[in-house]
């Protein structure tokens, strides 16, 4: 297989040099980012969500845009970096443009979750690092002000989010509050041999911390629910706007929408298949409920801290066993697997290593007030989330100085990495890890949640119509003709993927805040295995699928277009 890399650069070029740049002013802009990123030197601010904010960031970016045009292209590393990061920068504009910086209301991926979640990633070491939290705590009111300022803004002019997701967002602000999950910060500062006025400078923090998010979920329910608008869906031009942010490519919805359907049917076989093995002559909901409630500690862990003990071993265990089919530098040989604070998003999660590394990768599985935990779904949830999926994928890009701008190891395209993740899963099905049949139930439920996400999230938002003829998995038949609403959505993915109320209902708000996400966990694996099946056809006897993934996962971030193209390199 030809490599398109040339040897890393020993000085930046241009282009480079400007991508270290604009990533330090665009901590100093969103220096929560800065903090997701783990980029040093901000972490006693926070950012500013307020009108003036939003604009200031859009500005720098299309003073960055127009730079980008000006900059020489001195080899294939730069080409890569150019295309990427154009496309980036007029995608980010084209949202800013159309008014989606207004409709930031949201249970996940919102201003307010990203201000709270900031804080999991801080540092606790020493005295400097709890004067940054405490510094930060004291502007959580501040920054919460600015963003209410934007939100009254879009009511204003009319560019508002749901009513739905006002009322998601609000019951997540109001279960931080409620919980006092602020005052977590002022315990752990009582116990780590501080002076004594940093830490009632901490307590006091966190009391108008837990004070600003009453306020503010206060705010959501009485002032910008009521005004909100009822329609869920996004309609064509906002979805089109989201398959461009959330995918790096301009997919056709009704293609996608038919393909999944496609998907869907070859999967409920499968699934069928494997329950045959668990429990002989009984259907998906039987099985499920017997995997879900068996006390066997084969098949549950009990406790939050066995379980988290367990999915830390599970961790430790395809870290181990992926190195015989990837390429792993040491740095990556640590990720830890955590639980989040209660009110947090229902879905398990990643958060990247810092850039230096000295913040590992870490996976994180919100409880959902359970004190039993099934494992058969979890074990393909790790592979997701930490290798060969996230893990592997994010943090080797940060490895890739010689090779990947500043920008391109810092950034991430939902269908690119989700779609990374759970092309993944299939690996691991295809190189045996799911022998246990509870194990590989659970791989195959998690690619039918992905599939039907496709289905509904299109259909809910572009008011498609749903196949004559669907049936549900007992065979019942499910409303062919009609056009999908949130209810039917919620009942067909509670019946097709073998979850809970709970995360379902989570689920159908998550699908409607943020248009076309959902997609990109399916529509990006079809696309990395459709890559990885064109290059077997044209390498042949000679296709070599270590050295594939490892020319793939050098590209670092691309949106899911310059993907195929330039596997096809």
């Amino acid at each position: 297989m030809a490599e398109v890399y040339a040897p890393p650069m020993t000085t930046p070029s241009p282009l480079f040099a400007f991508a270290d740049r604009i990533i330090d002013e665009q901590a100093a802009l969103d220096p929560c980012g800065a903090t997701g990123r783990g980029i040093a030197g901000h972490d006693h601010l926070l950012t500013d969500w307020s009108p003036d904010g939003q604009h200031a960031r859009a500005e720098h970016n299309r003073r960055a845009r127009a730079e980008l045009d000006t900059l020489p292209i001195t080899g294939e590393h730069d080409r890569l970096a150019r295309d990427f990061i154009a496309e980036r920068f007029d995608t980010s504009l084209l949202a800013f443009d159309a008014g989606e910086w207004q409709r930031s209301v949201r249970a996940i991926a919102a201003p307010a979750s990203a201000l709270r979640g900031t804080f999991d990633l801080m540092s606790r070491d020493g005295e400097a690092a709890w004067s940054n939290i405490a510094d930060r705590l004291a502007l959580v009111p501040t920054a919460l002000a600015g963003l209410q300022a934007t939100d009254e803004l879009g009511r204003a002019e009319g560019r508002m989010s749901a009513r739905r997701q006002a009322h998601a967002a609000a019951d997540q602000a109001g279960t931080w509050a409620a919980n006092r999950w602020f005052d977590t910060l002022s315990a752990e500062a009582a116990t780590a041999a501080l002076p004594s006025a940093l830490v009632e400078q901490v307590r006091t923090g966190a009391d108008a911390a837990n004070a600003a998010y009453a306020a503010f979920a206060q705010y959501l329910r009485t002032t910008y629910a009521p005004n909100a608008p009822e329609a869920d869906g996004c309609g064509a031009e906002r979805y089109r706007i989201g398959v461009r942010q959330m995918l790096g490519a301009d997919f056709d919805p009704a293609e996608m929408y038919e393909w999944a359907w496609d998907d869907f049917h070859h999967l409920r076989a499968e699934i069928t298949a494997t329950c045959e093995r668990i429990l002989p002559g009984a259907g998906f909901a039987e099985v499920i409920h017997l995997l879900d409630h068996d006390p066997d500690p084969a098949r549950a862990a009990h406790g939050v801290d066995e379980y988290q003990r367990w999915l830390q071993t599970l961790t430790d265990e395809a870290l181990e066993r992926s190195h015989e089919h990837f390429e792993i530098p040491t740095q990556m040989n640590r990720c830890e697997a955590l639980i989040p604070p209660e009110g947090s998003a229902a879905a398990a999660y990643y958060t990247s290593p810092s850039e230096d590394f000295s913040r590992p990768g870490r996976t994180w599985y919100p409880t959902l007030g359970r004190t039993q935990f099934p494992k058969w779904g979890d074990v393909t949830t790790c592979y997701h989330e930490s290798v060969p999926g996230h893990h592997l994928q994010l943090a080797y890009a940060l490895v890739q100085a010689g090779s990947l701008s500043r920008i391109q190891r810092m950034s991430f395209i939902s269908g690119h990495g989700e779609g990374w993740a759970l092309y993944a899963e299939q690996l691991c099905d295809e190189f045996g890890w799911f022998e246990n049949p509870d194990h590989r139930l659970g791989f195959l439920a998690g690619q039918m949640l992905r599939t039907v996400r496709v289905i509904i999230d299109i259909g809910m938002h572009l008011a498609m119509r749903i196949p004559e003829g669907t049936t549900l998995a007992d065979g019942s038949p499910f409303h062919g003709g009609e056009v999908w609403t949130p209810d039917l959505g919620y009942e067909f993915s509670l019946s097709e993927t073998g979850n809970t109320e709970a995360f379902m209902r989570s689920e159908i708000d998550r699908y409607l805040g943020w248009p076309a996400q959902a997609i990109s966990y399916k529509i990006g694996q079809r696309e990395w295995v459709a890559a990885r099946d064109e290059a077997r056809r044209r390498d042949g006897a000679a296709f070599d699928l270590r050295a594939w993934h490892t020319r793939a996962l050098r590209l670092g971030a691309v949106g899911l277009d310059q993907l195929r193209t330039e596997l096809a390199r």
